[in-house]
């Protein structure tokens, strides 16, 4: 299964200024961290308490529903748009990205065995929108509309378009078949327009919030669409599940993840980097980053203390960010933790051909090297440079990239990020500061009950004490 090595997260690697005393750092945390995991476990029935998205990996009939559903449409739809954001998007994205062709929508319907190509719309910029309505075929075209209160208003302004593009290009009676629904199951306001219109729907269960949705319907409705098997997804979390109810910090790798964050953060290294070196991980970085900034970006503590706490993620990519990122990385501030991600056997490989530049000493170094040899030595050059200037840092070890070891990744992430919400003391589940931001909206764009909070959004009114 996914390995994580934190060798370099101890003072013997980086030096006790920047790294940890890790026997001790464990031998003190491994109560607290015994009472972290086994009340999270105990509390995933729990209404109200948001952790329910520890169960989807066990969730055999949704998986058989969406199953059945995609068989029934296969080979009907060209192309699936996906309409969210946010947790909405980032979850079913990384999933395509990591276990597709990484030029999907390039290949011909024979290529792609009949599955549709994909696009997302997470935006309300004209300029992804109306491109993209241009070049699709209302007749081969289905929607998936994710939203659970159903007035997210990036989202419900992109379904809007869409549903009235449907209309008026295909008879009435047609298309409630090209939208799917992925909403509350009994509230909200997509759900009644849902069952009015005789939508297919999934539900996003109670207690699930967006960015821990990725292996319910919103993440696994895209997925299966395109032919990604959701057993094997189900597989991958039930066994590291298996290990990660484990109490014991030296069991467990997501506390133990999770418990050097937080202790490096309270060393004053506030910037957590995400760096897979994986081209078909590369949206992966792109999850992590909402994952982790709005589980744990928060204002206050459960004790309603006031506290501004929150690591910074950086989404970075091996090896591209290598000549982007990494002369900060290596020589900036010693602000940073980094998390690598590794792939020991790559979905394929390429060989250098030998008769290249074979008279040029400075190129012939390459000649017959498979790529993967080359990207298994910048990775291990980087992180060697990293560590030899003090930086710590740890490496997630994954076999290879396949739906069995993506969703492990995606899971382990999942778990740290509740876990290090406790050690900090916060609320994970919540998001009060996009909630304002939200509201903002709504008055701006004159939504009806928000009318008081136009001038604040408009700057002409302070909004200290919100």
């Amino acid at each position: 299964m996914i390995k994580l090595d934190y060798g370099n997260i101890s003072v013997n690697k980086v030096g006790a200024t920047h790294g940890l005393n890790l026997e001790q750092v464990f031998k003190d945390s491994e109560g607290r961290i015994r009472d972290i995991v086994s009340q999270m476990y105990a509390e995933k029935d729990q209404a109200g308490g948001w952790k329910r998205w520890l169960n989807l990996g066990y969730d055999q009939a949704l998986a058989d529903e969406l199953n059945a559903y995609a068989q029934s449409v296969k080979g009907r739809f060209s192309d699936m748009v996906i309409l969210g954001i946010g947790g909405s998007s980032l979850g079913g994205y990384a999933l395509l990205r990591a276990l597709l062709h990484p030029y999907w929508n390039q290949l011909s319907d024979a290529q792609r065995q009949g599955f549709p190509r994909y696009y997302f719309v997470e935006n309300v910029d004209g300029d992804q929108i109306n491109p993209l309505m241009e070049m699709l075929d209302p007749q081969r075209t289905l929607f998936v509309v994710i939203s659970k209160s159903g007035t997210t208003a990036e989202t419900m302004s992109a379904f809007m378009i869409a549903k009235d593009w449907l209309e008026r290009k295909l008879p009435p009676e047609k298309v409630k078949e090209h939208i799917v629904a992925i909403t509350d199951a009994k509230t909200g306001v997509l759900r009644p327009v849902a069952d009015k219109e005789q939508y297919q729907t999934f539900e996003v269960p109670d207690d699930v919030g967006g960015r821990f949705s990725v292996f319910c319907a919103v993440g696994l409705l895209p997925a299966v669409l395109c032919g990604v098997s959701l057993a094997e997804i189900q597989n991958g979390i039930r066994d590291l599940d298996k290990v990660l109810q484990n109490p014991d910090l030296q069991q467990n790798p997501a506390a133990q993840g999770a418990l050097i964050q937080y202790s490096l953060y309270e060393r004053d290294k506030r910037i957590s980097v995400f760096m897979p070196y994986s081209f078909r991980l590369a949206s992966v970085s792109d999850w992590y980053v909402q994952l982790w900034a709005e589980s744990l970006g928060k204002k206050t503590d459960l004790q309603g203390n006031t506290v501004h706490v929150g690591p910074t993620p950086v989404r970075a990519v091996g090896v591209t960010d290598q000549h982007s990122q990494v002369q900060l990385f290596n020589e900036g501030p010693f602000d940073k933790v980094f998390t690598f991600v590794s792939v020991g056997k790559p979905a394929q490989d390429i060989q250098i051909p030998a008769n290249q530049f074979s008279d040029i000493e400075d190129l012939n170094y390459l000649n017959g090297k498979p790529m993967s040899q080359l990207m298994q030595a910048e990775f291990d050059s980087t992180r060697a440079s990293i560590t030899a200037n003090q930086r710590p840092n740890m490496t997630l070890h994954l076999p290879q990239v396949d739906a069995y070891h993506v969703a492990q990744l995606l899971y382990l992430l999942e778990v740290q990020t509740a876990i290090a919400g406790a050690l900090m003391g916060i609320d994970p589940f919540d998001q009060p500061g996009v909630e304002l931001a939200k509201k903002y909206t709504y008055a701006l764009m004159g939504r009806k009950g928000y009318e008081n909070l136009v001038a604040e959004a408009r700057g002409e009114k302070s909004a200290i004490g919100v």
